[in-house]
């Protein structure tokens, strides 16, 4: 006589996997909460509906209890953003918080970074860096307290805080220009609101020097490899800029080593500016000039902004703007010879 295997209850996670969409979007639908459009709501109770599923009222009462955690996205690749992640984590465990770290990398995109933060049960996110489009931010934060940190966002949907990334570039185009410079070339950093705000900072600097004849943007990214590749650009056909301020530290430290490898002098022949005041800039072999974000400050604000929304009950939106500073170090100097005006 055979015995029959007890039939397992069906899940949360049977029914997104069912209706095709992640367990959060899936616990969003069954719980009436805004967010999921119409036809991702129908296709999620047709597959509850299915296969008879069934809310664990057990499970439900332990997820309203709150979790005390605060969830991170972050790029693992950027080591700015790792020295953000030991401050954030330092300021959180002062409130009674901890973190859930979620990394963006080359293969793993923002939205999948945030889509496990919403399966770990976070009470609150807070986006290093974000680039997602500001609509999906406002959604966001209408399922839990979002923070933007380093970016602006058009609408006040969420809360941010940041540097004022155009005024810091522009500092450092005041700092070349108080040298002597004039073709001050500019590394851009790519797509995306951090990267326009940077490069509107260069190209607002140049103007106030009057240096908008010499303006010179070249096509680059957050990492290492533009660095070197603008290099390559900036200076093939021999007389290139006296000084070039890069879209971050990252970048200027690749600018940095394709002129070593050709025996190019910094800063007697180019000088160097970055962006970020990584722990990279200040290694004593690169002792890179650079601007500061002051991260200290951009932590305990989105913090403080965390713990506002969870615990004071805060509901209305807010910017922090950060101004940012000018740290000089030994990849700036006087141009040897600037005879361009």
């Amino acid at each position: 006589m055979s015995v029959e295997e007890p039939v397992r209850r069906p899940r949360l996670q049977d029914v997104a996997h069912e209706a095709g969409v992640s367990t959060a979007t899936a616990s969003l639908v069954l719980r009436g909460a805004p967010g999921p459009g119409g036809a991702t709501r129908e296709r999620v109770l047709a597959a509850a509906g299915r296969l008879g599923y069934r809310p664990d009222r057990a499970a439900s009462l332990l997820a309203r209890r709150r979790s005390r955690l605060i969830g991170v996205v972050m790029d693992v690749r950027s080591t700015f953003h790792a020295q953000l992640v030991e401050e954030v984590h330092e300021a959180a465990e002062r409130h009674g918080y901890d973190l859930v770290l979620s990394a963006v990398t080359r293969n793993r995109d923002e939205a999948r970074a945030v889509e496990t933060l919403l399966d770990s049960r976070c009470e609150a996110l807070v986006l290093l860096g974000s680039e997602a489009p500001t609509a999906r931010l406002a959604a966001l934060d209408r399922q839990l307290p979002v923070v933007a940190v380093g970016r602006p966002v058009p609408s006040a949907g969420v809360d941010v805080v940041r540097a004022a990334d155009d005024e810091g570039v522009a500092m450092a185009v005041d700092h070349l220009a108080g040298l002597g410079h004039r073709r001050i070339a500019y590394v851009d950093g790519g797509r995306g609101p951090i990267a326009a705000g940077r490069r509107r900072g260069y190209q607002r600097g140049m103007r106030r020097h009057r240096l908008g004849g010499h303006l010179q943007v070249v096509a680059g990214d957050p990492g290492e490899e533009s660095g070197a590749r603008a290099a390559r650009t900036l200076f093939r056909e021999g007389r290139g800029p006296t000084a070039v301020v890069a879209y971050n530290d990252h970048c200027a430290v690749g600018l940095l080593d394709a002129l070593l490898r050709d025996d190019v002098d910094v800063p007697g022949a180019v000088s160097v500016v970055g962006y970020d005041d990584s722990p990279l800039a200040r290694l004593a072999h690169v002792d890179l000039t650079t601007v500061s974000q002051e991260s200290e400050l951009l932590v305990r604000h989105a913090v403080e902004a965390v713990v506002e929304r969870l615990d004071g009950g805060r509901t209305e939106h807010r910017e922090v703007v950060v101004p940012p500073r000018l740290v000089v170090r030994g990849t700036t100097g006087p141009p040897r010879d600037d005879g361009s005006l």
